[in-house]
C-alpha cells in the first residue's frame, strides 16, 4: 500500500508536470527570488500554469477577449510578503532584483519611487514580441511580486501599465 504521503507526493509530481503550476523556465520567466528572509514574511504565493489558466478562461462567458487572453498565457506567479524588517533594506533588495532581471535581458518599462513606495515594471522581448512582464512593488508595509508569462499582446501590457499608473500618486512639482 502506498500510504497517504506517497499518494500526495505522486499527485504533486503529476500536477507539476501537467501545467497546473506556472513554468519555472522559458522566455517570460522572471526569477523572483532575492528578498532577505530577515526582512519579509511570505503571506501569499500563487502559481498558475497553462492548465489552470485554461480552466479559469473556460469559466469566463461574458468577455471573449479576456477569455482568449487568459487562455494564451503560459503562467502567472504572484508572491506577497509582509515587511517585518527594515523597509529600506527591502527597497534595496528590489533594486538588486531589478538589476539582475536587466542583466537577464528584461527591459525596464516603468519605475516609480515616492516616499516609502517603489514600483518597477519590466518586460521581456523575444523575437520582437512580449514574452512576459513582471512587476515588483512595495509600499513599505508589504511587497508584491508578479510575473506573467506567455505571448502577451500589447493590449494586456497597456492595461497592466495603466493599472500600475492608476495607483501611483501624481508628482507634485
Amino acid at each position: 500500500m502506498i500510504g497517504l504521503r506517497g499518494l500526495i507526493l505522486a499527485l504533486v509530481i503529476a500536477l507539476a508536470g501537467c501545467g497546473v503550476t506556472a513554468p519555472n523556465r522559458g522566455p517570460g520567466y522572471a526569477d523572483l527570488d532575492g528578498l532577505s528572509w530577515r526582512d519579509v514574511d511570505r503571506s501569499i504565493s500563487l502559481s498558475l500554469g497553462p492548465t489552470a489558466l485554461r480552466l479559469i478562461a473556460a469559466g469566463i462567458d461574458d468577455d471573449p477577449g479576456a477569455r482568449e487572453l487568459i487562455r494564451s498565457l503560459d503562467g502567472v506567479r504572484v508572491r506577497v510578503y509582509q515587511i517585518d524588517g527594515e523597509p529600506v533594506a527591502v527597497a534595496e533588495d528590489l533594486e538588486d532584483m531589478t538589476d539582475r532581471l536587466r542583466q537577464a535581458g528584461w527591459e525596464p518599462v516603468m519605475r516609480v519611487r515616492q516616499g516609502g513606495e517603489t514600483a518597477h515594471m519590466l518586460m521581456k522581448l523575444e523575437q520582437q514580441r512580449i514574452a512576459g512582464f513582471t512587476v515588483l512593488a512595495s509600499d513599505g508595509l508589504e511587497v508584491v511580486l508578479i510575473n506573467v508569462m506567455g505571448e502577451i499582446g500589447p493590449e494586456l501590457f497597456s492595461e497592466a501599465m495603466a493599472a500600475v499608473a492608476e495607483n501611483v500618486p501624481p508628482v507634485e512639482g
